[in-house]
């Protein structure tokens, strides 16, 4: 058996209305794609119709992933009631300092979501990130030094919400 998923109602809400449009409305949109494509005789040397199908096979990758989310998910709510908003936990919003090299800092938010919702682009780490372990039960002014592979970080968090 697969590994629960944790969702909150709103992204539970937004993973059918993706599975209802990829269903709905991107698989004829391939489908038109391939028909079209189809039409141009020799399938040996026709991009079209291989980007057609690489589209079709990740169409039907991400339906099958969120087919297996919603099958196996637990509902939760956006808040913790043991959140304890002064120390990092799930659903805070940190500030954080970041120090560079020649000690010069550089403020970052972040959003801690379960390992579902996050997404890079709006600063929103999972639970289940390297960052994540290191800054967990940590309050406001605490240092965090976290070694990655590659590079030295050190951070400081100047606010929890």
């Amino acid at each position: 058996m697969s590994k629960k998923v944790l969702l909150t109602k709103e992204w539970l809400a937004e993973l059918q209305d993706e599975l209802k449009v990829l269903k709905e409305v991107k698989r004829v949109e391939i489908a038109e794609k391939l028909k079209e494509a189809i039409s141009y005789w020799d399938l040996s040397e026709n991009s079209e119709y291989e980007d057609a199908r690489n589209d079709q096979a990740q169409l039907e990758l991400r339906i099958q992933e969120l087919e297996e989310i919603l099958k196996n998910y637990e509902l939760v709510s956006s808040i913790s009631d043991a959140k304890k908003w002064w120390k990092v936990n799930i659903w805070s919003t940190v500030t954080i300092m970041n120090k560079w090299e020649h000690h010069k800092w550089e403020k970052e938010v972040l959003k801690i979501v379960w390992t579902t919702e996050s997404d890079i682009y709006e600063n929103k780490i999972s639970n289940e990130s390297p960052i994540w372990k290191v800054i967990l039960w940590k309050s406001v002014w605490d240092i965090i030094k976290w070694k990655s592979p590659s590079w030295e970080f050190e951070y400081e968090i100047t606010d929890i919400k």
